[in-house]
């Protein structure tokens, strides 16, 4: 009944909202830097004659529709900017364009507007991040990455620092879609868990919706990170080079065509950025078993910008990440990432709807080489195309798209008993979303709907949306979300594997089980529902609470069958389906809560975060607790910048959760694979070593807590030159963390030690 009076209304809506009286005209424009020509999002543009205000989006368009004829007075104006005022003449029936060019300031003149500018968002489980966040926390490897900014977000768990794998609110890493400019990232995180692939210098922002996201986002059932990385400078030629213990880089940007207010401009930014801690391990880490830190990678990334003087751009972006770890006498991980696309955006003079678009491509693939020379390799490949259409209303606003994706898995693995499984398959999907909002001036509704058809499955979904904030007081904020969600990927790798560095894709099978539970398996996509309540509240000027508390619904998980025995032919026509399968069904839920607490004043950054979550999965025998089913996670970030001049900025972060539950180990036997059928003689041969296992996941590993710190300072140099200078400790006290339990030579592997790095860049 919900997604029945949920789409009428949106068509109700949408339909009334389009009849447009010919006497009202519209004002219509971006908002700049003056220094610069980036685009300012959520600057405040205010009409005085109607008490109208209008917020820019993310591309600094903001729209005031449906004004009677007329001269109006118009202020722009945002938090550390000038503010500029202009008269605009609105004609009927027509599209009055302004740009408003904003000028930085260190402090705010007398002129002041007395109207407050709020976000028209319902901001419901999101967090953004943006570079000078990023440089608050502590930079490990002296080097700041949004990967470790990720791991302090409410309801985020890390598994690991080598190899290591976000888990947000419950859902596994294939359940989360990380994109940069639009294009999906498959493997977003390098093995070695302090860097990801995101270039902090080229990064803008990133919203991280950690449940209940909008009907813009889909083919995902958990969570979405969204990465916008900015243009290249504008106004002059830059380079800068940097080089710490770990890594070593170089940025490259400028401009093409140099900006001049009103008029076309464009501009470049290559970056570069590789590991060589293979190498340097040898000579600066000698204590810490070299051996377990074989871990190098390159990052590259390729981006031009236009942006027209109507307000349109286009953007043609690239990049390549590889990786490659290397154990030595064991085992090889090789994995290489790249991708291309294309965005634009387009304001029509005349027209009512803001237009944008985009192509993109990018594929993953990974290897993973044993001794036994057997193949182990996952490969995807994929496009998507898509256009989105926005309309502003004079408090309201609407915006539907339409998006087609196709990709290819290739994927062949043994698992643990040495059976293959396989799989060759092209998808085809075809998407599209509607969304309205409504802001009010103590209340905001994001009202969605997205369709989903799995063209190569047969399969479709209607999933309705629904985020809502009201605000019965200044400062106060109650919040609401509500989501059904599906997804066609699934992981190469079980849940239940505690560490594997081989993270590959697959696409949803043909060969599912039948039934599950007792009930007839309908359809091969992996489902779930959402529900998030919260409330947040400004306690001052500087300091702000947030709570919030989920559920997440996994009605169907696909999961890759860890103990298959025998091939699904006629030979074993006889044995258990259970043991011939390569996938398997589950349910699951996740659900909990988070509390933090947020301070900002005087150079001071503090901010604690604790998150209480529970995790259960269940494969129709049994329910169990995956292994990222960390109860307790709690982190406290302390950071204070003093001198101006040369600024230094001091950053601790602690980290404390309990530990990760654990199959526990109740005995070894003799295991013969029985090659040669009635044949084999166990009497005389050796077999290999069999482990015997207790119930899944009924052990917990010892609790986990860790501190790490950094130290920079910067110094400015003549023509905006700057020299910078980090030091950084991981695991400042050497708290020996478990890793994991290697059950075969009875060995404990433990997390990173205490890990120092030092590290320099020079920009001019």
């Amino acid at each position: 009944m919900f997604r029945v009076v949920l789409f009428l209304l949106l068509g109700i809506i949408a339909r009334t909202s389009f009849s447009q009286n010919s006497e009202l005209g519209d004002i219509r424009g971006f908002v700049y830097s003056a220094e610069n020509g980036d685009r300012i999002s959520m600057a405040n543009v205010f009409v005085v004659e109607k008490s109208l205000i209008s917020q820019t989006d993310v591309d600094g368009f903001f729209a005031l529709p449906n004004l009677p004829a007329g001269v109006y007075s118009v202020f722009c104006f945002k938090a550390g900017y000038d503010t500029l005022f202009q008269k605009v003449n609105v004609q009927p029936g027509s599209n009055a364009k302004r740009d408003f060019f904003l000028t930085q300031i260190q402090s705010i003149g007398e002129v002041e507007i007395s109207v407050k500018g709020k976000s028209k968002d319902a901001q419901v489980s999101v967090q953004n991040v943006n570079a000078k966040v990023l440089a608050k926390l502590p930079a490990i490897g002296a080097e700041p990455d949004l990967v470790q900014y990720l791991q302090v977000l409410p309801g985020v768990v890390f598994s690991g620092d080598q190899g290591g794998q976000l888990y947000i609110r419950g859902g596994s890493p294939v359940m989360n879609r990380v994109m940069i400019d639009g294009m999906t990232i498959y493997n977003p995180f390098h093995s070695i868990g302090l860097f990801s692939v995101f270039d902090p210098d080229m990064m803008d922002n990133a919203d991280v919706y950690t449940a209940g996201f909008g009907a813009e986002y889909g083919g995902r059932v958990s969570a979405v990170i969204d990465v916008k990385t900015r243009d290249g400078d504008r106004n002059k030629l830059r380079t800068k080079v940097g080089v710490t213990t770990f890594t070593s880089k170089i940025l490259l940007e400028g401009p093409i065509k140099k900006f001049k207010p009103g008029q076309g401009n464009s501009s470049f930014a290559i970056s570069y950025r590789n590991s060589y801690l293979k190498q340097s391990s040898q000579l600066f880490y000698q204590y810490a078993d070299p051996d377990k830190l074989p871990y190098n990678f390159g990052d590259l990334f390729v981006k031009f910008s236009a942006n027209s003087s109507t307000g349109g751009y286009s953007k043609l972006y690239g990049f390549y990440f590889s990786d490659i770890v290397a154990f030595p006498n064991t085992t090889t991980y090789k994995w290489g990432s790249y991708g291309v696309g294309g965005k634009f955006l387009v304001v029509p003079e005349q027209a009512k709807t803001k237009v944008d678009g985009y192509f993109l491509y990018s594929n993953y693939k990974i290897e993973q080489i044993e001794k036994d020379n057997r193949p182990r390799s996952s490969d995807i490949g994929g496009f998507n195309l898509g256009m989105n259409f926005g309309y502003n209303f004079r408090r309201d606003a609407f915006k539907w798209g339409v998006e087609i994706n196709g990709f290819q898995t290739n994927f062949q693995i043994y698992n643990s008993n040495n059976r293959k499984i396989s799989q060759l398959e092209s998808t085809t999907e075809i998407n599209g979303f509607a969304n309205y909002k409504i802001a009010r001036k103590k209340f905001i509704a994001d009202m969605g709907l997205r369709t989903q058809y799995y063209a190569s499955l047969g399969n479709g979904t209607l999933e309705p949306r629904l985020q809502l904030r009201y605000m019965p007081l200044p400062g106060w904020g109650l919040k609401l979300a509500l989501g059904s969600y599906s997804q066609n990927l699934l992981s190469a790798i079980s849940d239940r594997d505690v560490v594997n560095l081989f993270y590959g894709f697959l696409s949803g099978p043909d060969n599912l089980p039948e039934n599950f539970n007792g009930k007839p398996v309908t359809h091969r996509l992996q489902k779930a529902r959402h529900a998030v309540v919260g409330t947040d509240y400004r306690l001052n000027k500087y300091l702000t609470l947030n709570i919030e508390s989920f559920v997440k619904l996994f009605d169907q998980i696909t999961n890759i069958n860890r103990d298959k025995l025998f091939d699904d032919d006629e030979f074993n026509a006889d044995k258990p389906e259970r043991l011939k399968q390569d996938f398997v069904i589950e349910t699951g839920d996740a659900y909990g809560g988070d509390i933090s607490l947020k301070y900002a004043n005087k150079g001071w950054y503090i901010w604690s975060v604790y998150s209480l979550t529970y995790v259960n999965r269940f494969d129709g025998l049994q329910t169990y607790q995956p292994i990222f089913d960390r109860r307790h996670n709690a982190n406290i970030v302390v950071s204070y910048e003093f001198d101006k001049k040369n600024p230094t900025d001091v950053s601790f972060r602690w980290n404390f959760g309990s530990g990760f539950p654990f199959t526990q180990t109740q005995g070894f036997y003799e295991k013969y694979n029985f090659s040669d059928g009635l044949a084999t003689d166990y009497t005389s041969s050796n077999g290999n070593l069999g482990i015997l296992y207790g119930a899944i996941n009924q052990g917990r590993l010892p609790y986990y807590h860790r501190l790490d710190f950094s130290i920079s300072r910067k110094w400015r140099m003549t023509q905006g030159r700057t020299f910078n200078a980090i030091f950084s400790i991981v695991n400042v006290y050497n708290r020996a963390n478990i890793f994991y339990f290697d059950r075969i030579r009875n060995l404990r592997v433990d997390q990173l030690p205490f890990l120092p790095s030092l590290g320099c860049n020079y920009q001019f």
